[in-house]
């Protein structure tokens, strides 16, 4: 009996052995959200961000990222579409995820 709980006690820790490394790889994969993130709630400013944050959306690469910047300042991020910047299906893919903050008055 003691034999068995012995075993079954070295397997538990065997395999929180295993299992913890694991956990702090993926906790130390993912990304620290940027300082205009955690500000925002997550969103991604529009207006600031740089070409690498841009391509991070989804269906958002090189040219899109280039036209972004470009066009910047924006007012409202549906501008994007309006001024032809993203067609409307890229814009669904990354409406939820951005913002259009404006720049402090002066």
């Amino acid at each position: 009996m003691k034999l068995k709980r012995t075993v079954v006690i070295l397997l538990a820790i065997l395999s929180l052995a295993i299992c913890a490394p694991a956990q702090k790889k993926g906790a130390a994969g993912k990304k620290a959200a940027t300082k205009s993130e955690q500000k925002s709630g997550g969103l991604l400013d529009i207006n600031s961000a740089s070409e690498a944050q841009l391509k991070e959306l989804p269906g958002i690469g090189d040219a899109y990222s280039t036209k972004i910047i470009a066009g910047r300042p924006y007012a409202r991020k549906d501008e994007l579409v309006r001024r032809k910047i993203v067609p409307q299906a890229t814009y669904d893919k990354i409406k939820d995820r951005i913002i259009a903050k404006q720049g402090a008055k002066k």
